[in-house]
């Protein structure tokens, strides 16, 4: 008996090529004893909910499409797997906009490359993060430079790395809002008005070198959180910006923790971006870290046992 295999396919991603790529993509699936199953996307919440309610059938799920593509498969993945109490195995081909996870993962972007190392590739397991009652992959972010990793023009990211990140934040640093916030990390507090904060498991965000991410890991169940203080002058703004370019994270005016579980209490509504994507907002925020909860083929195993 064949197995089975359900494509999830994200016709609109950011470089388009996956469409190109697709019958040779399914003659490789076929080839490895894979009956497919083709599904286009049609919705973040749309995907998540089929996910959920069909992937029980399928002995692997692959998806193709960007970041948010991962993070709706993850999230269908993950809501069933609680429901079912077994593992559902997957494989992602990356071929949105910015690739992030992919990239931290050094995943081939060939289409073509990435479903052969699937079908050759063995399964590893991933944390995950829970938001509340959303799921996230990579990356949990409030504030200031949200929005700007996924604004930047590439060739600034390619020439400036950090500092493109940084400067294009500062073109906007006039109308920055701060959030009085009290942190508790694995239950430690950490008290104070910040401008920006990322949680994250990624060694790319945006298409940045992640900051904070010298001593990541993505199976050992801790989050790296860089939260950055309101800067109450333009020494204190300097010191932001020398840190966050030389990702050198022991200044005053960045707290910078590994944790499992984190709480953050705002006195307004705090709004979340989750893997790129709006993931609500809070006055109290819980963060988890679900360890090793997603198994996924993977052939290039070298970033994952670093």
């Amino acid at each position: 008996m064949k197995m089975k295999l359900l494509f999830i396919v994200n016709p609109k991603a950011g470089r388009n090529v996956i469409k190109d790529d697709m019958i040779s993509i399914i003659e490789i699936f076929s080839n490895a004893g894979y009956e497919v199953t083709v599904y286009p996307t049609k919705g973040r919440l749309e995907t998540e909910e089929y996910v959920f309610h069909n992937a029980e059938k399928f002995n692997l799920v692959v998806c193709a499409g960007g970041d948010g593509t991962l993070d709706n498969t993850v999230g269908g993945i993950m809501k069933l797997e609680r429901s079912i109490k077994r593992r559902i195995h997957m494989g992602y081909i990356p071929c949105g906009t910015t690739n992030d996870y992919a990239r931290s993962l050094r995943m081939s972007l060939d289409p073509i490359k990435a479903a052969k190392d699937i079908v050759e590739g063995d399964i590893c397991h991933f944390d995950v993060g829970r938001l509340e009652d959303t799921f996230f992959i990579y990356i949990a972010a409030f504030g200031a430079f949200t929005d700007i990793s996924y604004s930047t023009p590439q060739n600034m990211k390619n020439s400036l790395g950090h500092a493109a990140y940084v400067l294009e934040a500062l073109r906007n640093l006039a109308s920055i809002k701060n959030y009085h916030l009290r942190v508790w990390y694995d239950g430690e507090l950490v008290e104070g008005d910040f401008v920006f904060g990322q949680i994250t498991n990624s060694l790319s965000v945006g298409g940045f070198k992640n900051i904070g991410s010298k001593q990541m890991s993505f199976s050992d169940g801790l989050f790296e959180s860089v939260l950055i203080k309101n800067p109450e002058n333009p020494i204190e703004l300097q010191r932001i910006v020398n840190a966050l370019v030389m990702d050198e994270l022991d200044d005053e005016m960045i707290i910078y923790r590994k944790a499992s579980r984190i709480v953050i209490e705002c006195d307004d509504l705090l709004p979340w971006t989750c893997d790129g994507e709006f993931g609500g907002e809070y006055k109290t925020t819980r963060i988890t870290n679900i360890r090793k909860a997603v198994s996924m083929t993977l052939k290039d195993k070298t970033a994952y046992l670093a």
